[in-house]
């Protein structure tokens, strides 16, 4: 791999999670943990006759964002749809761990805001099925992890443009960053369509309708109900300010108060959309003209509208 990247074409949703992280870090500043020479991977693949990953499909590591200490974990959303699974389970929750740890030692004990950045780039459809007991409990372990992390101060950015999106547990773990950049080729849900389908059936929803599927379950809607943060094109360049921006931000203190605001937000967007069958209905609600042509706008004309509307009614 060419150690030149192409900020200004170079596609995030074509990327590998290797070649995201070269372009979104400062150059040269990229310190990994656990690489793939120490050949860390599943011990389960070989049960089923499948074949493994030296880095079992995640990359974790230090870095600088805009000379700024970050540490960031990438999902290789090419190797077994990104999943969450024993060995990549273990290592994100070490490095959430490693930025508590420094965080605490820096603040001495006392809260501060800011104290850290982690970086997730998320690209995964959910537990890795393999291992499904130890990749429920990796999700789990995350989570706690992530919350520990925003406890302490650290800022815990979502990055989410890959081709696998962020479903399942990858869904649950991208709601409870503090923020959340999404392309509009990002797409987060609890359940995927496929799962949806098989359990509901294709009635209640299509997964091989795909203007639905993005409709439903892509960036611009995530934008537009307040699901995410901040909208960004799909390049490397783009993710790297929309990560700066965001890490840049004083972000609120993360306790029960906050929680709470948090729930009465979900709560009031639940009463208003909750019944729509599809996004088009929740953005007529919402008061956006022209609502069936959201999909087709260019990115300039989403972005224009995303910034007339201002800030979402956000409490994460």
């Amino acid at each position: 791999m060419s150690d030149v990247i192409d900020l200004d074409h170079a596609s995030w949703l074509e990327a590998s999670a290797r070649v995201r992280v070269t372009g979104l870090l400062d150059e040269g500043s990229f310190a990994e943990f656990l690489g793939p020479e120490l050949r860390e991977m599943s011990p389960h693949l070989p049960l089923f006759d499948l074949p493994r990953a030296f880095d079992d499909g995640v990359v974790v590591g230090r870095g600088r964002l805009d000379g700024r200490d970050v540490f960031i974990a990438a999902q290789e959303g090419r190797f077994m749809g990104g999943t969450f699974a024993e060995v990549a389970g273990a290592k994100i929750v070490g490095l959430l761990r490693a930025a508590r740890a420094k965080a605490d030692a820096n603040a001495d004990a006392k809260f501060e805001r800011n104290a850290g950045v982690v970086l997730l780039l998320l690209d995964t459809g959910g537990v890795r099925l393999q291992e499904a007991n130890a990749g429920e409990l990796a999700v789990s372990e995350i989570i706690r992890a992530i919350a520990e992390a925003r406890r302490a101060g650290i800022a815990v950015i979502a990055l989410v443009g890959g081709k696998a999106g962020a479903f399942g547990g990858g869904g649950i773990i991208t709601a409870c960053c503090s923020r959340i950049a999404i392309s509009q080729y990002g797409r987060t849900s609890v359940s995927g369509p496929e799962v949806i389908e098989t359990n509901k059936g294709v009635e209640e929803f299509d997964s091989k309708d795909r203007a639905l599927v993005w409709r439903i379950t892509g960036g611009r809607t995530r934008i537009l109900s307040g699901g995410a943060d901040r909208y960004v094109r799909d390049d490397i360049a783009a993710f790297r300010a929309g990560a700066i921006a965001l890490a840049s931000e004083a972000l609120p203190a993360f306790d029960l108060a906050r929680l709470q605001a948090e729930q009465k937000r979900l709560g009031r967007r639940l009463a208003e959309h909750g019944a729509c069958r599809d996004a088009t209905e929740m953005w007529a609600q919402s008061g956006i003209e022209e609502p069936g042509g959201i999909s087709d706008l260019t990115e300039d004309a989403f972005m224009a509208l995303d910034a007339k509307r201002g800030a979402p009614d956000d409490a994460r």
